[in-house]
């Protein structure tokens, strides 16, 4: 993996507690915030508090990880009543479609009623982004996302 703490990354600040950004929920390798530029009603970000760049940084070994990560993102969207958990979006951006260059989950909800250009950046005929379950298939298969 990587270092923990990425001076010049935003989301490393906010995992080490140096920003005044509200945290959702967390543990010891994860934290949630709500996307600062939502795309659906429900937006939240589930974030490393290790320094992992993005989604192809993956290997293998971060299957369990990835797994928490995907538990986490439905958690935050139950704790904030989503009814409909099967009209959600949860995946990541693919590089070089990443805002930040620290991995993070995107978790959204209601999908149906995402506004064109968020379905164009998380929707599922969008070229930047990978649900969570094609990146647990292909780590399972590959041993990478592709």
């Amino acid at each position: 993996m990587g270092t923990s703490l990425n001076e010049d990354c935003p989301f490393c600040l906010i995992a080490h507690s140096q920003t005044d950004t509200e945290i959702l929920l967390s543990d010891d390798e994860l934290l949630c915030i709500r996307d600062v530029k939502p795309g659906a009603t429900h937006h939240y970000l589930v974030i490393t508090r290790t320094h992992i760049e993005n989604c192809k940084s993956l290997q293998l070994d971060d299957v369990p990880l990835v797994e928490r990560m995907k538990e986490m993102g439905r958690s935050i969207l139950e704790k904030n009543r989503v009814s409909n958990l099967d009209d959600v979006r949860i995946g990541f951006h693919i590089p070089p479609f990443s805002s930040v260059p620290h991995l993070h989950l995107h978790a959204m909800a209601p999908a149906s009623t995402m506004p064109f250009k968020s379905q164009l950046h998380y929707g599922a005929q969008s070229h930047w982004f990978i649900t969570i379950d094609k990146v647990l298939s292909q780590l399972k298969t590959r041993g990478k996302v592709k």
